[in-house]
């Protein structure tokens, strides 16, 4: 991962709280540069990052508090600039430049 902005990155922050932050090296809140563009061509999304995460920052063997069939597991909320990823697509939002992604599990008191 670059940990400088290129023509092919988006810089974004991702949060964590409700416990979450545990499976994350114990981290809050990360300022990353992704790719603007996945393997398969597309424009990165949630999918996307959330398969990122799990596989570059989760050092916790235990992604199933995470995950679960391919996408953040039932339980935890995920907020996109604020707002309810329902509202936006879920998974499928295209991630924009300077996006807050925030994981909050209500599952451990978030």
């Amino acid at each position: 991962m670059p940990d400088t902005q290129n023509e092919g990155t988006i810089k974004i922050t991702v949060e964590f709280s409700g416990g979450l932050e545990m499976l994350f090296s114990n981290e809050r809140k990360l300022s990353l540069y992704i790719p603007a563009i996945d393997a398969d061509g597309s424009r990165s999304n949630i999918a996307f990052l959330v398969r990122h995460l799990c596989e570059t920052f989760m050092n916790d063997p235990r992604k199933e508090l995470f995950v679960l069939d391919d996408t953040v597991r039932p339980g935890i909320l995920v907020l996109i600039n604020d707002a309810d990823w329902e509202l936006e697509g879920e998974d499928k939002y295209v991630i924009e430049e300077g996006d807050n992604i925030l994981f909050v599990s209500t599952l451990h008191g978030g």
